[in-house]
């Protein structure tokens, strides 16, 4: 800067100038001069580049990642579509080849970050407290000990037709087995990492992992479908549609199994334990999903409250739902002895199993108005930070339910066209529309809930500590705290020393008839304050039985779709509208949802049991 313009020759000089010319401290130099500091002292390159492109390599890696991922995904559908259409040149070793390879694959980057975990135990790492929880983990582990006895079954039924299957029917059970075991070692120890080194290495070994159980759980799929196919199309001869059925879909070998009656207990229990596996596969993929949106993210110090599980005070939300699980359990038993034995015996197990289903779905509808009715009495700002896990749980609760949503709308539309109505399709309505109705409803519920941060003794009720007589100014705090909204959530106890400070001697111990009797906020404290204080524990009560009995209601109504207990299949009526194999495709499409989505459903709400 020329000299001529009063500027110093150098920031030296400016200091001193500063301190001869001035009063002000010279550890506080003039605006002019910091002005002049920051526009010549030089920014570090990477300082200046780093808050533009920083991000852009994480985000790079981040897309790179996903369409790796994508695109396995994608090629392992289409050997999945080639292998049930029969294609030529494509055969179920090919497919169980592709599947074992992604296995080993995944095993190797476990056994890596194990290992390199291991080396560096003693480093703080950052953890996720939202993501894995306990209870998740114990019931991914119990899915998976259920898987393992899946591969035994499939490790003997290989065993039995070992002379004409390839090796690979061998190879691949005992690969899923071992894949299956340190999966769920690996979701033990590391499912809250937030992963901060290898970042992008990460990135590509938590993806691959996401989407080989996404095509494991689409094999479980594809193979559970198939088997219930063939038996619906069994049955939709004794209801009178022979005429919209196709050949049997038949994958069994061809030779015999010995010895035989030990094979076929192995095939029949192998299809009854593909559910549990199915579920095992998808929330692992959810979890593994979680980690991968967790690699590099920044996490603030707030520490989530610990969620406990407690059974008190929810006699009449478990005794209900028990009462539901045990209708279901006897419904799915009866339906599955009479539908296909006989035109009568169908048509009367499809009415039993539409009166029970619209009951059930009637009463989950109206538990689930009541909690959103309660939150709505109870004005409160949500949780919104950044929260991957919770953000999952939300896209799962609806992206799911559009599955059953579509088959439901599917019969709707049936039930309006078709020409002719057998009677039990009439139940049908209602039940497909209840369908629709109580999902949406549950979906509210839960998406509310679980954004709401648990509550906590606000700082207005430790202040009432201080209050020892019922009159004057110990009134009108009181009486503020209570209408200011500060009765919800925790709330002291009649014999804790808030209950007595805020009611002195008048609400609750030693009042005479007449102050009893007041019911104004002013002068002393009424009894209404009592019931107030009730409240507060009683909404807690209500949402923990309401949350109890949809978790077991959703319980219930996983079992039927996931044992064979399927009307969308054997009423017949959608098959007439639609055609039959356009029907089947949309029910194999929705199908995995609609089960995928009660479980999870229940998984919510277990966790909005434990926050309340």
């Amino acid at each position: 800067m020329p000299q001529d313009l009063g500027a110093p020759a150098s920031p030296q000089a400016a200091v001193k100038a500063s301190g001869a010319g001035s009063s002000r401290p010279t550890s506080c130099p003039p605006p002019q001069l910091a002005a002049l500091r920051s526009s010549r002292s030089p920014q570090p390159p990477a300082s200046r580049r780093g808050a533009v492109h920083a991000p852009f390599p994480q985000k790079l890696a981040e897309a790179l990642s996903s369409q790796y991922g994508l695109n396995v995904f994608m090629a392992g559908l289409l050997l999945l579509l080639a292998w049930a259409v029969h294609a030529s040149g494509v055969g179920k070793s090919d497919l169980l080849c592709f599947l074992t390879a992604l296995m080993l694959l995944q095993l190797l980057w476990m056994l890596w970050y194990v290992g390199r975990s291991y080396a560096q135990r003693r480093l703080i790492r950052l953890k996720d407290k939202h993501a894995g929880a306990g209870w998740l983990r114990g019931s991914i582990t119990l899915f998976a000990v259920i898987t393992v006895i899946l591969g035994g079954l499939k490790i003997g039924y290989f065993v039995g037709f070992s002379k004409c299957l390839s090796a690979t029917e061998g190879v691949f059970p005992v690969t899923h087995s071992a894949h299956t075991v340190l999966q769920v070692y690996f979701l033990w120890g590391h499912a809250k990492d937030i992963i901060q080194s290898f970042k992008t290495l990460e990135r590509f070994g938590v993806i691959h992992s996401v989407f080989t159980n996404l095509l494991l759980w689409a094999n479980g799929v594809l193979n559970e479908s198939k088997h219930q196919l063939n038996e619906h199309k069994e049955r939709l001869v004794t209801l009178g549609f022979g005429n919209i059925t196709i050949a049997l879909d038949d994958h069994t070998p061809q030779c015999n199994c010995s010895p035989p009656p030990l094979c076929s207990v192995i095939s029949h229990g192998i299809y009854y334990l593909y559910p549990f596996n199915i579920e095992y596969q998808i929330l692992a993929s959810t979890m593994l999903y979680v980690l991968w949106k967790n690699i590099g993210r920044k996490v603030d110090s707030h520490q989530q409250q610990k969620m406990q599980f407690s059974s008190d005070g929810v006699l009449v939300g478990a005794a209900l739902g028990l009462t539901a699980l045990a209708a279901t359990i006897g419904v799915v038993v009866v339906y599955l002895i009479r539908i296909g034995r006989s035109k009568s015996k169908s048509e009367s197990a499809l009415v039993m199993f539409y009166l029970y289903a619209i009951t059930l779905l009637m009463l989950m509808g109206a538990a689930g108005l009541a909690g959103i009715w309660i939150y709505r009495k109870n004005e409160k700002s949500l949780d919104e930070s950044k929260n991957p896990a919770r953000k999952l749980d939300s896209d799962l609760l609806v992206g799911t339910a559009s599955g059953s949503w579509l088959i439901s709308w599917g019969s709707i539309l049936a039930i309006l066209c078709a020409e002719n109505h057998p009677p039990y399709t009439w139940y049908n309505l209602p039940y497909s529309l209840l369908v629709i109705a109580e999902k949406y409803i549950q979906n509210l519920f839960i998406i509310e809930s679980i954004h709401r941060e648990p509550e906590k003794l606000p700082e207005d009720i430790r202040t009432l500590q201080v209050v020892t007589v019922c009159s004057g100014n110990a009134v009108s705090l009181a009486s503020s705290y209570l209408r200011s909204g500060g009765v919800t959530g925790d709330v002291p106890g009649p014999g804790s020393a808030e209950a007595h400070a805020a009611n002195g001697n008048v609400c609750l111990r030693g009042g005479s008839g007449k102050e009893e009797e007041e019911s104004g906020w002013g002068g002393t404290l009424s009894p209404a304050c009592c019931s107030h204080f009730l409240q507060g524990n009683a909404k807690r009560r209500v949402l923990r039985n309401i949350a109890a009995f949809l978790f077991l209601c959703n319980i219930s109504l996983w079992i039927p779709p996931a044992f064979g207990c399927r009307p969308e299949y054997d009423n017949g009526l959608e098959e007439i509208v639609f055609g039959f194999e356009p029907w089947i495709i949309v029910v194999n499409l929705a199908m995995p949802f609609s089960i995928f989505y009660r479980m999870h459903a229940a998984a919510s709400l277990f966790e909005v049991y434990c926050k309340i």
